[in-house]
């Protein structure tokens, strides 16, 4: 009695996880952490194998199968608790773990059609058949929803290279805009990144192995994305505070809420309230460095870079702790503004700007960012972004 009472607590508990991931998706608690655990270890162990690699590209596709290798994981991790349980359960019957094990391997991958031998018992026999059918059909009916999140975020993570660079900088964003005269169209990119924040906020949550699904591209990363999104808003209205559109605001405050529930998913201790005037780790170097970029190329400011920095600081705050983790959690690009890599040999990699043409040869823009790397470094030492002026 005592072994068949432990068996059925186990497949009560895996039965429960499965609903819980499949049926009723929802931020993991509890019992529902159990595929944390298996996205965990399958995310360990392709960290080991990638160590190796000596380029970010090689990097990016040795970890790209994490994700299918993570849900194959977690179908494995559950058929193993419904063998042992079923096993449990079947051993008053078989007088044995051996018989218990073979007739509860039968029965699961026959759909209780066949039987080992030996004394049956047919309701657990057809129990357990029954749970590894519906299992199967609720996984592969899973699958779906879990592209059709993948594919909406990776349709405008890809959009935005033309307007962010390859890997994307928030004011690599507003030089774009700038140097095509399109700065009317920033409120219309603050408006489709809310969405989506949203949409990460609610998909990334309830199904936190969307964090292991990399993009096509080695160099695109929502992560970075969204950063450089959220770095472009916060300079917007902290360097014109009165010309900046209200989409700004909605932006940033759907783009870090994203982050602190992510985080939190993750078990992350998250400040909700931070001090407007906290410590951020991005300098005010690096920011000066940025406005001065921009003022070369004419983006139309109200405040100087010394009378922006609070205002900016006070945004960011917000947002850098979880999004620098997060970055270096997915091994994102290294891209400027975006944290240290711990997993990564080079140092951050400014974007790329295409030279601005016309016909008749003449060129516009020459002054471009040169792609750059930092020399190699010690785990676990801190990276400050390099950007060319």
């Amino acid at each position: 009695g005592v072994v068949f009472g432990l068996g059925l607590v186990i497949v009560l508990i895996t039965a429960a996880n499965v609903i819980f991931t499949l049926v009723l998706p929802r931020r993991p608690a509890g019992i529902e952490r159990l595929s944390l655990m298996v996205n965990r270890a399958v995310r360990f162990v392709f960290l080991v194998v990638s160590r190796a690699a000596r380029s970010y590209e090689v990097k990016d596709a040795l970890l790209a199968p994490a994700a299918p290798v993570a849900l194959l994981a977690q179908l494995a991790v559950w058929l193993g608790f419904f063998l042992l349980g079923y096993a449990c359960m079947l051993e008053p019957t078989t007088h044995g773990f051996s018989g218990a094990f073979t007739q509860a391997a039968v029965t699961l991958f026959s759909v209780g059609t066949a039987h080992a031998g030996g004394p049956p018992n047919q309701t657990v026999d057809v129990a357990a058949g029954a749970t590894w059918a519906i299992v199967v059909t609720l996984q592969i009916a899973y699958l779906p929803s879990l592209y059709d999140a993948f594919n909406r975020r990776e349709a405008l993570v890809a959009m935005l290279e033309s307007r962010a660079g390859l890997p994307a900088w928030g004011p690599e964003v507003l030089a774009r805009h700038q140097l095509v005269g399109i700065i009317d169209a920033l409120p219309s990119l603050y408006a489709d990144w809310e969405r989506l924040a949203a949409d990460l906020a609610e998909s990334h949550t309830t199904y936190p192995v969307l964090l292991l699904f990399r993009s096509p591209e080695p160099w695109y990363s929502w992560v970075v994305g969204l950063l450089a999104v959220l770095d472009a808003a916060a300079m917007d209205l902290a360097l014109s505070p009165d010309a900046s559109s209200s989409q700004a605001r909605l932006c940033l405050r759907m783009g870090f809420t994203t982050f602190n529930r992510i985080a939190k998913t993750l078990g992350w201790p998250v400040d909700m309230d931070p001090n407007p005037e906290g410590p951020i780790n991005l300098t005010f170097e690096e920011f000066a460095q940025a406005v001065h970029m921009l003022e070369e190329i004419g983006y139309p400011m109200e405040l100087t870079a010394e009378e922006a920095w609070p205002n900016f600081r006070g945004w960011r705050v917000n947002y850098e702790a979880n999004a620098y983790r997060l970055a270096d959690r997915v091994v994102s690009p290294p891209a400027p503004w975006s944290g240290p890599r711990t997993h990564l040999r080079s140092g951050p990699v400014a974007p790329r700007r295409p030279p601005q043409r016309c016909p008749g040869g003449k060129v516009f823009a020459t002054h471009r960012p040169e792609a750059q790397s930092s020399p190699v470094r010690r785990r676990g030492s801190p990276t400050r972004p390099r950007q060319t002026s």
